[in-house]
Order: C-alpha cells, then structure tokens, then sequence
C-alpha cells in the first residue's frame, strides 16, 4: 500500500498521473455500506489550477449492490464520479482558497506529504452512493399494487346490515 501514499504537493507540481482498481478488501468503510462490489476503478491526475493552486482531478467508476430501502432486496448501483479539489497547506489556507475560488463545483482539501490516496477514492466512493438506496421500480412492485387495488370490505358493513 505504500505506493498509495504521496506527497500531494509534488504530485500537483510534476502533473503526475495514476490509476489503477481497488477491491472491497481495500476499502474497509465502503464495505460496510455495500453488499458486493466489482474492483473500483480510479484515475488521479495532478496539475495547477489558472490561480495556481495544486488541484488533482480524481475519477471514480464501478459497480456495487446496494439493498433497496423499499423491498429490502439487492440492486446494481453505478459508481461514476468524477471532481477537482484543490490543496490547501493548512487550515488558514483552505479558508481564504475557499473564498477566492466561490466555486460549488471544486472542493479545497488539506493537502500533505504524506496524502493517501486509498482514502480520497474511498471517500469519492462513499460520497458517490445514495443516501437511502431504492430501485427505480421495485421487482415486487406489480403485487403490491394489486393488493393496494384489491377491495377490501369496510368494517362498517356489518353494522349496515343491522338496520
């Protein structure tokens, strides 16, 4: 795993790329929250963004199951994430990058020389999936309409019949 650690702001500064594919076994918290995944596949590259700030642009793709909140069965969800954020030194610095930048479409991080970069695709992963996971379309839906249509007698009824 150490060639997952790098210092951020030389990556940036040399316009470095990799990529590469993560099981479930790489990414313990993502594990916690699916049920099965394909191998993630990443790509980071490094540059400088027009004001000159250290930006890496960092692409997550695959497939994991989900359970459906609905119908509590299984389904296919597409990982398909794509997003720049930019390095900041230390707090200070994220701070005053976040007001010049007033930009919702790139996030300011905190940069090092010791960056892991399992834990960025992870956490682009888990940010990816969906807060409660439901089918378009649960499989089971045709029945439960029909038994949602079904008439059912009133309760009632029986009192009419005593008049």
């Amino acid at each position: 795993m150490n060639g997952f650690v790098i210092n951020s702001f030389e990556f940036c500064r040399l316009g470095e790329h990799r990529e590469g594919a993560l099981t479930l076994t790489d990414l313990p918290r993502l594990a916690k929250e699916v049920a099965s995944a394909a191998p993630l596949h990443w790509v980071v590259q490094g540059g400088i963004d027009q004001f000159g700030y250290p930006r890496l642009d960092l692409t997550v793709t695959g497939s994991v199951e989900l359970s459906c909140q609905r119908c509590l069965t299984p389904f296919s969800f597409a990982i398909a994430s794509a997003s720049t954020l930019i390095l900041a030194k230390d707090e200070q610095e994220l701070d005053s990058i976040d007001a010049v930048l007033e930009d919702d479409e790139l996030d300011v991080i905190l940069g090092s020389k010791e960056f892991n970069l399992i834990e960025l695709i992870e956490d682009e992963a888990l940010l990816a999936l969906p807060l409660a996971p439901k089918h378009a379309t649960c499989p089971d839906a045709a029945t439960l309409e029909a038994l949602k249509s079904a008439a059912k007698p009133s309760p009632f009824a029986v009192l009419k019949n005593l008049k």
